[in-house]
């Protein structure tokens, strides 16, 4: 669905010119790289499908397909977020690759809070774990704890990077969302390391706030989740992602008061800033 609401032609206006410096972004980025050597990271939330929509709109300026994209299966989806990006992945045509870290997963039963022994998973994962300095014998499998986190997307990321060698990578990240990510660059080299594939991270919507972002969903009905309407802010884990007001569609809310992220897991949101030392998105 797109937003039915009316946002006048000065507004309108605007949100083209950021449109625009974004779309320069990733016009740099593909002359850079070779498409192929692109990727885009996808979550079916608003900031990674306002960033798709404008790689797509450049794309089919230069008359090129869209790189391949990823989208992180964490085992504690909404089903509401997988129904659209199956059905945006047709409209769009999209080459989504669902990455999921099945080791972890089998390890845990497929079940949310199961216990999963270190002794069980693969060296690749027990590796990781050493590189956090977890040093436990077990762990709750819950995909947005510290050691969830990384295991379930840092590294699921890192070997997106690695299995299709991607050495730029498109993220929908905006300046405004979190502190950890305000001295964001639009280019940020990655330099590899133990576990790590060199690689530079392109966020072409850094400039946009949380208004701008809907104002240019509704000036130019772009397709959105639609869990946004039901007074989500901010999509995580299904389990751990709250409504920041019941009922109250997301653009509706107090944005300029409020904190966007005041829906996700608190021990996340404080761990940020190491949790992206260690390559977390």
């Amino acid at each position: 669905m797109a937003l039915d609401r009316i946002i006048s032609e000065k507004r309108k206006r605007q949100c083209a010119k950021l449109i625009e410096i974004s779309k320069d972004i990733v016009r740099q980025a593909f002359n850079k790289f070779k498409p192929e050597e692109l990727g885009i990271t996808w979550t079916g939330g608003k900031d990674s499908g306002l960033t798709l929509w404008i790689i797509r709109q450049v794309c089919q300026e230069k008359n090129i397909p869209l790189p391949k994209t990823m989208i992180i299966g964490e085992g504690d989806e909404f089903e509401e977020i997988e129904a659209f990006v199956e059905r945006m992945k047709k409209e769009w045509n999209v080459p989504l690759e669902v990455c999921r870290n099945e080791d972890v997963l089998k390890a845990a039963d497929y079940r949310l809070n199961a216990l999963v022994r270190v002794k069980d998973l693969n060296e690749r994962n027990r590796e990781e774990l050493i590189r956090i300095g977890f040093e436990g014998d077990e762990f709750p499998f819950e995909a947005e704890s510290y050691v969830g986190n990384h295991l379930m997307k840092t590294v699921v990321f890192n070997q997106f990077l690695e299995r299709n060698r991607i050495k730029g990578i498109f993220q929908g990240l905006r300046w405004d969302e979190h502190p950890a990510r305000f001295d964001d660059p639009y280019f940020e080299f990655k330099e590899g390391g133990h576990l790590m594939p060199e690689h530079t991270r392109i966020r072409p919507i850094l400039h946009f706030t949380e208004k701008d972002l809907w104002d240019t969903y509704a000036a130019f009905k772009i397709p959105y989740c639609p869990l946004y309407e039901q007074g989500y802010r901010s999509l995580g884990a299904k389990t751990t992602s709250l409504i920041s007001v019941e009922g109250v569609p997301a653009w509706k809310q107090d944005l300029e008061n409020t904190e966007e992220r005041a829906g996700r897991r608190p021990d996340k949101e404080k761990a940020m800033e190491r949790m992206r030392q260690l390559g977390y998105m």
